[in-house]
């Protein structure tokens, strides 16, 4: 079979999601077998997918192997299958397929954790507690 899936990049196909987003910064990298290569950020996080920023060009039904670097004492969370479903300007959309038990157990985590306490790139300087 030849034929190409395509995902049309609109503001519908983003309004179908079920899982809220949360915007975080966590460096990733991914690798397809023999296709595509590359690093990139996370730049927003579910349980179902995530948005990387990448200048890594990579082509929609592409399926990777991802890895998030949520912290530096962790291990990278192991994404052992995501499906590309946009992409455009050193942006892409990835579903998540296939996830091992322990690694899903993490991802959810995370994003509860999200949830309660969203995710910050830099404390203010001039927060109350300051003083």
């Amino acid at each position: 079979m030849t034929g190409h899936l395509l995902f049309e990049d609109t503001e519908d196909t983003m309004e179908q999601r079920q899982s809220p987003r949360f915007p975080v910064r966590f460096r990733s990298s991914f690798t397809s077998l023999n296709i595509v290569g590359g690093d990139g950020s996370i730049v927003d996080l579910s349980l179902r997918g995530c948005r990387v920023d990448s200048l890594t060009e990579v082509r929609p039904g592409t399926s990777l192997e991802v890895r998030i670097l949520i912290s530096e004492e962790e291990p990278p969370l192991q994404i052992q299958e995501a499906v590309v479903r946009w992409s455009r300007a050193h942006q892409f959309g990835l579903e998540f397929v296939t996830l091992a038990p322990e690694e899903w157990a993490r991802l959810q985590h995370t994003v509860t954790q999200l949830e309660l306490h969203p995710y910050e790139k830099e404390q203010a300087d001039d927060s109350p507690e300051a003083a």
